[in-house]
Formats: structure tokens, C-alpha cells, sequence
């Protein structure tokens, strides 16, 4: 029977779109999770539980009990950090598709990646503070100018990441940081104001194609939260040139032969700047807007991809798409929510989810899982989508006991 391995799932986005569309493909479906979460996966055709996702040898173990069991494994993948390049690493173990397994692993740690790609003007200025540095030294020695932005070199999202414009916010930050990863260097980067965007890319055989430029917008408040997505991105000829060759220089020096990937760039005084580099593609609702836009599915190609065959990324339609995310205001418990059914009814919406469930705590955002709903709609133009999806996602009231 031909399976498909995956490593690690969420409960919504793209690494749950994962599993459902390696069933609608034909294949057996087999998830090694370390949640206790089997109701959320019923497209899941078998799960095995384990403690540990990176136990190299168990999870070769687990394998091969599957094989013998007559499951024949055709990719082995995570859409999930940090398992992306450990996935490919057991994939390249069992003779399955080779993906570019030390190009991701580099993308996994953002220091690393600062100094793979040090040589190349997409990169900011950048320290690195060691866990005995002393703030004010290092802030001197280093010519660090405030602002400036300091995270964790193994994390995603915003939840580990902080603005810095005081050295008693610096001496803060490195204080929660360490207390979350103790002795871990830190990375100390330039804040860079204008405009964000997540660049989508698959490669190929070194074929490197940009799937979808979406811009972020961004609210600040003690953290940096992404509500709104807007695809395309609206660029004229000369900065998209600049951004692909942005890409394909990025891509070369990191040696992505095989593998997708997804950049967080800013667009400062005309010149591209390589925010952050993931080794998959982005998370929530991205695969919804990308296909409601282009009628790619990048969840199924990136699987072809996996399993060794060539991605189709010819786009059948183009609309403009706006995905809202919806947060609430203060911390309580979870007592309903409204809203749902209203918001479909809007024009132009393609997409609600709701994340929440009666019971759970809720609170103010401080980092991207706090983001509570999702409206992705569609228009013929770029104000209209976002209309529709801001009137929609203002219909969802989340209703909270305080604590």
C-alpha cells in the first residue's frame, strides 16, 4: 500500500491541509505525533505516538515495522518545525526523494543562515550575544544602534522575538530568552522599517520558482503580529526584478537544490532585505490564499515534490485575495463565539475558521498563535477583496469570562 510518512501536524494550516490532501491523492496516511490529539485527525489513516519526533533511531524503527507490515513508504515529509529537515534527512535514509537536506537544516537556525548568506547585500546588520556578554558592552562594542530587533535562533513566529529601543528592555528580553533556552547565543539584528512581504519559493532540480509574493500587514503591540495577508502583492517591474534576483541569489548561496521554502523580505528605500528564511512554506491559511488567487495548490505540489515527482505551478485563474486574522483584546476563558455562519455570507468570502473551542483561554496577542479566526474572501480587485474579508471578519465576536 502506498504510504506517505508525515512528521508532526497542527491542528489547522498548512501541515493539517497536508494530511488531507495525501489522502484525496490515494496514499495511506500515517502521522507520528507527539499530541495526544487523535480526534483532530481523522484524515489520518494511522498515527503513532511518540515522545520524541527527532529520535533518529526510533522513528527509522517505526518505519521499517511499516514496511514490513506491507506499507510501501513513498516520502517521508513535516510541514512542521523544527522537523522539516530531519524529515528529509530519514526520506535520504530509506532511498526515497532527495531533498536538499542540509540547505534546510541551515534554514532552521537563524544564525546560521545570517552567516551562510553574510556576503550578500539582502542581509542586514547583525551580532551575535553570547549568554556571558555583559548588555552594555555588548551594545558598544558592537556599535549596536536602538532600535534593533533580538531572537531566539531556533523559533518561529513572533513569540521570541522583541523590539529593543532601551538597554532596560535588552537586559529584559535576554533575561525571558534565556530563561527559555538557556546559554543559547542570541541573535541581535538592525530594525529595518517599510513595508513586509512572505515570498513563497519552490525549488526544483535548482529550478527556482516564486510561487506568490504576499504583503503582511503588520500591528505592533510588545510583539509584532501579521493580521492582514494581501496577495499579489502590488510591485512595480524594476523592485520585482530586484526581488527575484533577491531570491535566486539567496537560494544558490544557501544550495537549495530540491525543497521549498518560505523568505520574509522587506522592501527598504528600494533595496530588498531578507528578513527571516523558513524551510517550508508559511503556515495558517497561506496554501488557501495561494490557490484562491492562482489555483496552485503548493501543499500538493511541495508533496509531489517529496515524492519525487516535477511540480506544476501553471496558475488557472488570478484574483485578488485578503486574508484577515481576527485577535481579541484581554485575556478570559473561552464561553462562545459568534458570528461564524454570518461571515460566509458576505461577498467574496472563500474561508472561515474558527481556532477556538468553549473552554480555552484566550488572551491579548504575544505571538501568531494568538491570532483566534480567519477570513480569506476574494474580489476582482485588491481594495474590494480586503473589504469583503474585513467586513466578514468583523461579524466573529468571541465571548470571554476574564480571569
Amino acid at each position: 500500500m502506498k504510504t506517505i510518512v508525515f512528521i508532526g501536524s497542527n491542528k489547522f494550516g498548512t501541515s493539517k491541509e497536508g494530511l488531507t490532501i495525501a489522502k484525496d491523492m490515494g496514499y495511506f496516511v500515517v502521522l507520528l505525533t507527539n499530541r495526544m490529539l487523535h480526534k483532530e485527525f481523522l484524515e489520518v489513516d494511522q498515527i503513532v505516538y511518540l515522545e520524541n519526533l527527532v529520535d533518529e533511531e526510533h522513528i527509522k524503527e517505526e518505519i521499517t515495522n511499516l514496511i514490513e507490515n506491507g506499507k510501501q513508504i513513498c516520502a517521508c515529509i513535516s510541514f512542521v518545525d523544527p522537523y522539516v529537515s530531519f524529515a528529509a534527512k530519514i526520506a535520504m535514509y530509506f532511498g526515497l526523494a532527495e531533498i536538499s537536506v542540509e540547505a534546510l537544516n541551515i534554514m532552521e537556525n537563524k544564525i546560521k543562515i545570517r552567516e551562510k548568506l553574510n556576503n550578500l547585500p539582502i542581509t542586514p546588520l547583525y551580532a551575535v550575544f553570547q549568554s556571558d556578554d555583559c548588555q552594555e558592552g555588548f551594545i558598544k562594542k558592537n556599535h549596536i544602534i536602538f532600535p534593533f530587533i533580538i531572537k531566539l535562533p531556533i523559533s518561529n513566529g513572533s513569540k521570541d522575538v522583541f523590539y529593543i529601543d532601551t538597554l532596560k528592555r535588552f537586559e529584559n528580553a535576554v533575561s525571558i530568552l534565556n530563561r527559555k533556552l538557556p546559554n543559547s547565543p542570541l541573535l541581535i539584528e538592525e530594525y529595518l522599517p517599510g513595508a513586509q512581504y512572505i515570498v513563497e519559493v519552490l525549488v526544483y532540480k535548482t529550478m527556482c520558482s516564486i510561487v506568490g509574493v504576499i504583503e503582511q500587514e503588520v500591528a505592533y503591540d510588545r510583539k509584532f503580529i501579521v493580521t492582514g495577508y494581501k496577495f499579489p502583492a502590488l510591485l512595480d517591474e524594476t523592485v520585482s526584478k530586484k526581488l527575484t534576483e533577491s531570491v535566486s541569489s539567496i537560494v544558490e548561496e544557501i544550495g537549495l537544490i530540491s525543497g521549498s521554502c518560505h523568505l520574509e523580505m522587506k522592501l527598504v528605500q528600494s533595496q530588498w532585505k531578507l528578513i527571516e528564511v523558513n524551510p517550508r512554506m508559511s503556515g495558517g491559511a497561506m496554501n488557501r490564499i495561494l490557490e484562491e488567487g492562482t489555483g496552485i495548490n503548493l501543499v500538493k505540489e511541495i508533496i509531489k515534490l517529496y515524492l519525487g515527482e516535477e511540480p506544476i505551478l501553471k496558475e488557472t485563474r488570478k484574483q485578488f485575495v485578503y486574508a484577515r486574522y481576527v485577535t481579541v483584546g484581554s485575556q478570559g476563558r473561552l464561553v462562545k463565539v459568534l458570528g461564524y455562519d454570518q461571515a460566509w455570507l458576505h461577498e467574496g468570502v472563500k474561508y472561515v475558521h474558527i481556532k477556538p473551542v468553549k473552554g480555552d483561554i484566550l488572551s491579548s496577542p504575544y505571538s501568531m498563535g494568538n491570532r483566534y479566526a480567519c477570513v480569506v474572501a476574494t474580489s476582482e480587485t485588491a481594495e474590494q477583496a480586503k473589504k469583503n474579508a474585513l467586513v466578514a471578519a468583523k461579524e466573529i465576536k468571541f465571548f470571554l469570562i476574564p480571569l
